[in-house]
């Protein structure tokens, strides 16, 4: 591959990549289970500091099909992340950004959760997907932090 070939590779990789994890918030929050599970390999995980960790399409999916999701779609919510810095390494990469859950209280939104996020994707003959995701509050400790780094 010559050098202009590489560099707009890289530019269609990281395009890719924004577009894939853009795509989950407007998902979950029309409940769109397997359109969520779907940006997942087939044995891609999910993990959620404090609150779940999935394994595999069908378990992702049910984390949106599950009551505690299910009732805040059903309150009102939104699920909004941040930009995210993405480190390609061949047919692998790293995505590391920010997310905000807000929740409607029938007055006005209220900030449920702000995470941090780490993204670990791979390259398939469909496209990028996502191999794991983790999850971790941003409430001072040392998990969510090592999230964000290189």
């Amino acid at each position: 591959m010559t050098d202009l070939e590489q560099r707009l590779r890289a530019l269609e990789d990281r395009e890719a990549i924004r577009e894939l994890i853009a795509s989950y918030g407007p998902l979950a929050d029309c409940g769109a289970a397997q359109d969520v599970a779907a940006l997942w390999a087939e044995d891609g995980s999910y993990g959620v500091a404090g609150f779940a960790d999935a394994t595999g399409r069908t378990a992702i999916a049910g984390l949106i099909e599950a009551p505690y999701h299910q009732q805040l779609m059903a309150d009102g919510c939104a699920h909004v992340l941040g930009p995210v810095a993405i480190t390609l390494a061949g047919d692998t990469a790293i995505a590391r950004g920010t997310s905000v859950v807000l929740h409607w209280t029938g007055a006005a939104f209220e900030v449920l959760r702000v995470s941090a996020n780490r993204w670990t994707l791979a390259r398939t003959d469909g496209g990028w997907q996502v191999t794991r995701r983790d999850n971790a509050l941003l409430q001072g400790g040392e998990a969510a932090r090592e999230l964000l780094r290189p």
